[in-house]
């Protein structure tokens, strides 16, 4: 068990909008919301990188861009592209959905050149940054096995991308207790993990973090933090236990 105060909660929280329908104007509150409340990161498609980095300039909120998302169906070389060209857009987080057929194929050979490449692209950009460009992994777990997962997280070990991640919240359901304490416990410490997909309310947010989670995915994180201050400030501290 470990005690939290209300802004160390918020950074964990990757703030979300990755709809395909969403407006400059949702691009102004997501980024507005992350400043106020202090979130780590706001969660976008690649192609809103330079709007959000120019709206969070001067601040310490991460942009996060999604890669070869939500389907992951595209080649390594592609998801390479993407990546350089969103950190030259002004993204400074990556999360990447890997490719399934070859997990479910059992290619791990090529499943870890892919990893290896996105995370070095990562790596590369990094050089010379004040702080370096942290690559997650999106395995989408509602659609692979607990062997494939386990799979997954072996080539994690052996490559070290900076997170894993339980989902894109885009298919057939999110991150789960279960997941996220199977990925924690088969990943070497270097490799944090990320959950997203359904995390909607405090409960479900603090219930990831005790299974080992350092980063929440989520398009309510303002509801949920809102909801952890109001137990903080019940519980007369100001802090949490988790």
């Amino acid at each position: 068990m470990a005690r939290y105060t209300l802004d160390e909660l918020a950074r964990m929280i990757d703030h979300t909008n990755l709809r395909a329908d969403a407006t400059e104007a949702d691009m102004a509150r997501l980024c507005d919301e992350a400043r106020r409340y202090h979130f780590k990161m706001v969660a976008i498609n690649s192609v809103q990188a330079k709007r959000c980095a120019a709206l969070l300039a001067g601040t310490d909120i991460h942009v996060g861009a999604a890669i070869a998302f939500p389907l992951g169906q595209t080649s390594i070389a592609a998801k390479v592209f993407e990546t350089e060209d969103a950190i030259a857009q002004g993204a400074t987080e990556i999360d990447y959905v890997v490719n399934l057929t070859e997990v479910k194929a059992g290619n791990w050979g090529y499943v870890a050149d892919e990893m290896r490449a996105v995370t070095d692209a990562c790596r590369r950009a990094s050089a010379g940054r004040e702080e370096p460009i942290p690559c997650k992994v999106i395995f989408e777990n509602c659609l692979i096995t607990n062997e494939e997962k386990l799979g997954l997280c072996r080539v994690a070990a052996e490559v070290k991308p900076d997170f894993v991640k339980t989902s894109t919240g885009f298919s057939t359901g999110g991150a789960t207790v279960k997941d996220v304490r199977l990925m924690q416990e088969n990943v070497p410490d270097a490799v944090q993990v990320k959950a997203a997909g359904g995390i909607r309310d405090a409960e479900t947010f603090l219930a990831m973090v005790a299974a080992g989670a350092t980063r929440i995915g989520t398009s309510a994180g303002v509801s949920i933090i809102q909801e952890l201050a109001q137990r903080i400030e019940a519980s007369g501290t100001d802090t949490i236990e988790v």
